[in-house]
């Protein structure tokens, strides 16, 4: 297995790409090897994998990130249909702080996306049906649990919809805004 690995504008954000196989049967990939892995400088231990359906397009999740000590890296990707998926790096100190940057995924180019502790992390999908699978190298800790406002007018996150027909959670709606949150952001960069 060889893996395409692109950086991201973000730092220490990648875009990895797994050898997919295809034939008039369909493809094969390994979508994850922690040896292969390894071997090309991305040392995470994941030990939770995660799995969420949007049944619509327009579903908008996010924009989540875990605190403190269950802060997470997480390896994500779409088995099916398509989403657009949104990085927001909150550690002080890291030289693209309070950016943010977009990526679609899809079934079809078998990108994954690397997202290190310290972003926040959210996605909406373009098609119905979208299957997302992300690993963890933390486990899920509800008391850590925090989120940025999706629709934060200062990070001015380019959405490919119109945001005010988003179908998201009550949750979601509620989060604070990135410039709120900034006083008790217990992230920095070089720490975590």
């Amino acid at each position: 297995m060889s893996l395409k690995i692109t950086k991201t504008t973000l730092q220490d954000a990648l875009i990895i790409e797994p050898q997919v196989f295809g034939d008039h049967r369909g493809f094969f990939t390994e979508s994850y090897s922690e040896k292969v892995f390894q071997e090309a400088g991305i040392p995470y231990n994941f030990i939770q994998d995660n799995h969420s359906l949007s049944s619509e397009p327009g579903v908008l999740r996010g924009l989540h990130f875990q605190k403190g000590a269950a802060a997470q890296t997480k390896l994500v990707r779409a088995v099916t249909g398509a989403l657009y998926d949104v990085i927001v790096d909150m550690r002080k100190g890291s030289p693209t702080y309070g950016k943010w940057e977009g990526f679609i995924l899809s079934e079809y180019n078998h990108r994954q996306l690397l997202v290190p502790k310290g972003f926040a992390h959210g996605f909406c999908t373009l098609t119905p049906n979208v299957n997302f699978l992300y690993k963890c190298d933390n486990y899920y800790a509800p008391e850590a649990d925090g989120g940025i406002a999706f629709n934060d007018p200062d990070l001015a996150i380019n959405w490919p919809f119109d945001i005010q027909h988003a179908i998201t959670s009550e949750k979601d709606l509620k989060h604070p805004t990135f410039k709120a949150f900034e006083g008790e952001n217990p992230f920095v960069y070089g720490e975590i």
